[in-house]
């Protein structure tokens, strides 16, 4: 059928499009014909902190009102209520939980800032996992009660959505309350709250409204009506909420017909019992659609193609764009009748209303008996106007509705570097998803945007394939195209660790198409930066961040996502901190930390690599508490969102500074995540930095066994790698190597050890890496002075210190060696000490703490505390077990494949434990456990 071309598009840039529908987030505004019924609130509100409130029954019933006037009651008792209206487009678990999290930071914005970290990015459902437990433990911290009110979960019909509704009820903390509206049956497992009391459940018997109520409920509307006629009407409708509304506006209607007579009761008036939905609609077209105005029945039927409308939609659907305020004062008269026409609550300029359920379905019958000529006319006209409007996704499943999806696709390429520069990547993808299939395979464009979520959810194996599967799709003369795929593969090179294929495409990468936006140069740019880093290239690195003009999308700079300066600028931070100048480093993660936090999520990614890194910086300077203070709630999301670098730096801190502090299992047992993360990724720079700390610290302990054994495994992926020089591979022979020399030391193999150092040390000279040298040195002092070459080891010591000074360096040289130390110390005590160097040796030396000399004294200080005193609260039976294994030593990857969990669930029920047993981490839970009497 030929179709009239589509006017100009005058819809904004992506940068202002709206990708929520806000209107979903808040009630309906009934509150002017709402009536009190006090049985009815008297027994919401004494269930007010349970875990669950179900309200089940059809459509008409009475649910939304019931739960518009329990909102009501709950706010001026200080409960924060978070408000969701969901429809059939939500049935899907990532659309969900961004309307989800959307609705809770309108009542509680602080416990959904982590868990927003984790929505932006992937679709998995190890993603939606992630964010609910993140949501969790926010809410759990939150000071106030929180309700969240979903009202039409008969829309959700994904087995997917129903197991993370039933996860979230099941862990609800005592302070979250949710609130079930559904016609139907819910599919959730609900005795265990119900056999715990925490469950309150009303059906029609109990929305149905009394005789009483009813009566007072057509006073309000009718304004008078004798008591014998209000019996009448509540008997016909059954104290049916709808059927009653429905029969008062034909009551109204023959009354006002009457106007002038003496009859007090209408004599035509249809006695037909209205207590169900069918009877609904069919009294509905005989007495209330048949005896509307052409004008007003024309409006109800257009705008029952839509979820929502306002007075500028309906001018617009009418074809009158010019006779928005006529509109405005139509839906004002309809709404003041009562006919099922609900306003809507919104900071928009406009009034939205949306049809009442059974109203609609009874007016999309009407619709889908029109001509499809008519049906698509309709929708083409507004998803034109939403489309002007900017209310993209409305918009999109109009034009598809209208059989335009080739111009919703082109809506979607047009709005996609918005949405990605605004963090909304996995909105975009949602929008994609929405369109036919074979415009998406048409458009290169939205491929590539496609092929990103392999990316965000790490299924680095399908990014790739899906890489080479589009590149003979692209058409020669699509230079653009081209570049953009360049830079994913060299993307997935970062992401592999791999500067060797990064190297190989660096002509490519230099040689960017004209007409290359932001986003490309931006991410080209950093990805260069990365490269020339690994290379031991610092100057180079920092000066592609220095020497570029500034990336403009839409006239405003880029700041966040990958390809932004803020990510830009924390490579400089991580440039200098590898060579060791810490300081520099600090006072650039943390003007990017401040920065970031001012432009929100479109920054989450800067953010968090900024977080991830000056962790490190922190806990160099031996501020271990701060570094985990920063670090060790924010684990899952920059886990997920950062690059191996920060990754490695996060698990590597974390491992430390519980090291520091004593507590040797929560130690080893951030290097096995790091481990178990590194193998699944295949990332063996990250995996050898595991095994060669393991190797130091087994050592420390005494555990000779497992100390070889880690060796080995280091030396074997040590061999797989044996050209890596020049490379961020070739960190893998480095860290190698001194965990080979730190073996020999251990075995008394002197003189292996200092041949291996030395050659170590003129190794990694030529790298730069000045932070390593000086850690060496001090190594080299405790071998020469085992060795009795005291003089020798004096020097190297005196090496290490003017270097660790000039530097600002405190843990590299601390854990060294013990035997070093002690060296330092009686250098410090020299009179002829130049006095700098002396004030930072008494600095350095005071940072040695009692844990390191008695390495179990927290625990056993810990297990006479914990044998004391009972749990906080009681533990569940899973808890327990859980519990049990971890007194076996086992890591989170054992206890999640002995119980049949997730490891993610093991952690959360690890944190759980950890608040209910009052103790800080592994080792005191498990001295806990040692020491507590058998009946706790």
């Amino acid at each position: 059928m030929p179709r009239s071309p589509s006017p100009p598009d005058r819809s904004p840039d992506g940068s202002t499009l709206k990708a929520l529908v806000s209107t979903k987030l808040v009630p309906p505004r009934g509150a002017g014909r709402m009536i009190a019924r006090a049985d009815l609130s008297a027994r919401l509100l004494a269930a007010r902190r349970r875990r669950c409130l179900l309200l089940q029954g059809p459509a008409g019933c009475g649910k939304t009102s019931t739960l518009v006037g329990l909102r009501q009651a709950l706010l001026p008792l200080g409960f924060d209520v978070a408000w969701l209206t969901l429809t059939p487009e939500d049935n899907e678990p990532t659309r969900l939980l961004d309307y989800l999290l959307a609705s809770l930071a309108l009542a509680a914005p602080a416990v959904t800032r982590e868990a927003a970290d984790f929505a932006g990015r992937g679709i998995d459902s190890e993603a939606v996992e992630r964010t609910l437990i993140a949501l969790v433990r926010a809410i759990a911290a939150h000071p106030r009660e929180l309700v969240l009110v979903l009202d039409d979960l008969h829309h959700l019909v994904d087995p997917r959505i129903h197991e993370a509704l039933q996860w979230l009820i099941d862990q609800a903390p005592a302070n979250l309350h949710l609130v079930l509206a559904s016609r139907g049956a819910v599919p959730l497992a609900l005795d265990r709250a119900r056999a715990e009391g925490q469950l309150l459940e009303l059906d029609v018997r109990d929305l149905r409204f009394s005789p009483a109520e009813s009566e007072i409920f057509l006073r309000s509307q009718l304004g008078h009506i004798e008591q014998r006629d209000a019996l009448l009407l509540h008997e016909l409708s059954d104290g049916w909420a709808a059927g009653l509304q429905l029969l008062a506006i034909n009551w109204k209607k023959r009354r006002q017909e009457l106007a002038g007579s003496d009859a007090k009761v209408p004599g035509d008036f249809v006695r037909t019992h209205v207590q169900d939905p069918q009877a609904f609609a069919a009294y509905f077209e005989k007495e209330v659609l048949s005896r509307l105005s052409p004008v007003e029945l024309e409006l109800l039927i257009g705008v029952s193609a839509c979820s929502r409308f306002c007075a500028s939609l309906c001018a617009a659907l009418a074809g009158r764009p010019e006779a928005r305020a006529d509109m405005a004062a139509l839906l004002a008269r309809l709404e003041g009748e009562n006919l099922f026409i609900v306003p809507v609550e919104s900071g928009e300029r406009e009034t939205w209303y949306r049809l009442h359920p059974l109203l609609r379905e009874t007016l999309h019958e009407r619709l889908d008996r029109r001509s499809e000529d008519q049906r698509l006319r309709l929708h083409r006209m507004a998803w034109l106007w939403f489309r002007d409007q900017g209310l993209i996704d409305e918009a999109v499943r109009q034009a598809v509705a209208a059989g335009e999806g080739a111009a919703a696709a082109a809506l979607v390429e047009k709005s996609a570097s918005g949405l990605a520069v605004r963090g909304e990547l996995r909105k975009l993808i949602a929008l994609v998803r929405q369109l036919p299939p074979a415009e998406v395979q048409a458009r290169i464009g939205l491929r590539l945007w496609m092929i990103r979520v392999e990316l965000f959810a790490r299924e680095l194996d399908a990014f790739s394939a899906h890489i080479e599967r589009l590149r003979p799709d692209i058409p020669p003369d699509d230079a653009i195209s081209h570049f953009t795929l360049t830079l994913m593969e060299a993307t997935l090179a970062v992401q592999r660790d791999d500067t060797d294929v990064a190297m190989a495409l660096l002509p490519r990468l230099l040689a960017a198409p004209e007409g290359a936006d932001a986003l490309a140069i931006g991410g080209r740019d950093n990805i260069l930066s990365w490269l020339f880093m690994h290379r031991g290239d610092y100057e180079r690195s920092r000066r592609i961040q220095h020497d570029n003009a500034i990336r403009l999308i839409g006239g405003l700079p880029l700041r966040g996502t990958p390809s932004g300066t803020l990510q830009g600028r924390c490579l400089v931070g991580l440039s200098y901190a590898l060579e060791g100048r810490m300081t520099q480093a600090e006072r650039i993660y943390r003007d990017v930390l401040r920065e970031a936090g001012q432009d929100g999520s479109a920054c989450v990614d800067p953010a968090c690599l900024a977080t991830a890194l000056l962790g490190e910086v922190l806990c160099e300077h031996d501020e271990t508490d701060a570094a985990l203070r920063l670090l060790e709630d924010r684990v899952d999301v920059l886990e997920r969102v950062s690059m191996p670098d920060s990754v490695l730096r996060v698990h590597r801190t974390l491992a430390a500074a519980h090291w520091v502090a004593g507590r040797r299992l929560e130690s080893l047992a951030w290097l096995e995540r790091l481990e178990d993360y590194s193998a699944s990724l295949g990332l063996d720079r990250l995996l050898v930095h595991s095994l060669t700390m393991q190797v130091h610290w087994r050592l420390q302990l005494g555990d000779i066994v497992a100390a070889e054994l880690a060796l080995r495994r280091a030396d074997e992926i040590d061999a797989r790698h044996p050209d890596a020089e020049g490379s961020a591979l070739g960190e893998i022979a480095v860290v190698a190597e001194r965990a080979r020399i730190r073996w020999a030391f251990a075995r008394g193999r002197l003189d292996e050890a200092g041949t291996r150092i030395d050659a170590l040390i003129a190794r990694i000279e030529v790298r730069g890496r000045q932070r390593l040298i000086a850690q060496l040195r001090l190594i080299q002092a405790a071998i020469e002075l085992r060795r009795g070459r005291r003089d020798a080891a004096r020097d190297c010591a005196l090496q290490a210190l003017r270097r660790g000074h000039r530097l600002g360096l405190v843990r590299s040289l601390l854990d060294a060696d013990p035997a070093a130390l002690a060296l330092v110390r009686e250098i410090g005590a020299e009179p002829s000490l130049d006095p700098v160097l002396a004030f930072y040796v008494e600095r350095l030396t005071q940072g040695l703490g009692a844990t390191r000399d008695v390495p179990d004294a927290p625990q056993a200080a810990t297990g006479a505390r914990s044998a004391q005193r009972a749990p906080v609260e009681a533990l569940s039976d899973r808890e327990r077990d859980v519990l049990a294994l971890l007194a076996q030593a086992m890591p989170n990857k054992k206890i999640a494949a002995a119980l049949g969990l997730s490891i993610d669930t093991v952690k959360w029920h690890l944190k759980n434990i950890y608040g209910k047993l009052g103790v800080s981490g592994r080792d005191e839970a498990v001295a806990w456990m040692r020491d507590a009497p058998p009946a706790q």
